[in-house]
């Protein structure tokens, strides 16, 4: 059974329902471009009246690496999740500084964008779909057959929702998966029906 990772939380109820409904994963983006940006004091408050048991993710694209780790730190994160063109060795250094589990997220356009993947060395890789500058969140899939092959674990991500989801765990066989566009009314609130929904279809 995947774990499940709602993103793109901005609010405290959304974060609640996601938690009461099973998500094993919320993720915050501060990556001030996205829609979904929201602001480390702002995270902060929600974090502290989530579960522990919900493991809590911290989005970044293109950060530097000191802000990555006094962030992560500060809101005493599980997880760092690099969106943007994170080498291999920043990856290192921030693993190594941090002590935190590090998802390093791809986008893919063709298999060559997924054989980058052995150069890296972190704890998970995630798979989205390549949207020209935007970073995650864009509601778009790529042809899942691409990650036939993959040993290590992956977050499967790009325009999954409650209607697709079980397609594409039967396909590709991920760890987990992650959701934002599909679950939501718009990019500042979730749909609890769309995230009930989401989360049944993939456990």
């Amino acid at each position: 059974m995947p774990k499940v990772k709602i993103c793109g939380i901005t609010n405290l109820e959304d974060a609640t329902n996601a938690a009461e409904l099973g998500a094993d994963y919320i993720g915050f983006n501060f990556y001030k471009k996205s829609p979904r940006h929201i602001e480390e004091s702002e995270a902060k408050k929600i974090i502290e009246k989530i579960p522990d048991n919900v493991k809590k993710a911290g989005i970044f694209v293109n950060e530097n690496l000191d802000k990555v780790i006094s962030i992560a730190t500060d809101l005493n994160l599980d997880l760092i999740q690099l969106h943007g063109y994170e080498n291999p060795e920043y990856c290192k250094q921030l693993k190594d500084k941090s002590k935190k589990s590090i998802i390093k997220a791809f986008r893919v356009k063709t298999r060559k964008d997924i054989k980058k993947i052995e150069k890296y060395n972190v704890d998970f890789l995630m798979f989205d779909a390549y949207a020209g500058g935007m970073f995650g969140g864009t509601g778009k899939t790529f042809d899942w057959n691409a990650l036939n092959g993959i040993k290590k674990p992956f977050f499967l991500s790009g325009g999954l929702n409650p209607v697709n989801v079980r397609g594409a765990i039967e396909l590709t066989k991920p760890f987990a998966v992650d959701a934002a566009s599909g679950v939501e009314e718009n990019p500042r609130k979730k749909d609890y029906n769309k995230m009930k929904e989401f989360i049944e279809a993939a456990k």
